[in-house]
């Protein structure tokens, strides 16, 4: 949540006090939650560009960092799941704590599957 889009709410509440005119006070609230989605909106494209460029680096440290975390992630969970327990049968094994990077792996699988639909509705952009 932006700065803008948390100062909504109050300012909206303050126009209750200053402006009696309910046509006014609703276009002027209908305005600033615009701007604050017109904000949001721009960030978004902002921090898009910057993933397309981090990407296309050709440098691993810049562009491979996104999948490093994917199978640090993965490689995490499946120690946590599958090969603690089975260890633990034999020796004993530090317990992992794997909210985080569960967390972490679902986000990036969720993306991985939107990423998947587009293609198969042939809506995915490849420029």
């Amino acid at each position: 949540m932006s700065i803008l889009t948390s100062l909504i709410g109050p300012v909206t509440g303050l126009l209750d006090k200053f402006i009696e005119d309910k046509d006014q006070k609703n276009a002027i609230a209908f305005e600033l939650a615009t701007m604050a989605e017109r904000h949001a909106q721009e960030l978004a494209k902002g921090q898009l560009e910057v993933n397309k460029v981090e990407a296309a680096h050709k440098s691993l440290f810049v562009s491979g960092w996104r999948p490093a975390i994917g199978w640090i992630c993965g490689l995490s969970l499946f120690y946590s799941t599958i090969l603690s327990p089975i260890l633990g049968i034999w020796f004993t094994v530090p317990p992992v704590d794997s909210s985080l990077l569960t967390t972490v792996l679902m986000g990036m699988l969720g993306l991985g599957a939107m990423r998947t639909v587009e293609k198969t509705k042939a809506v995915a952009r490849d420029k």
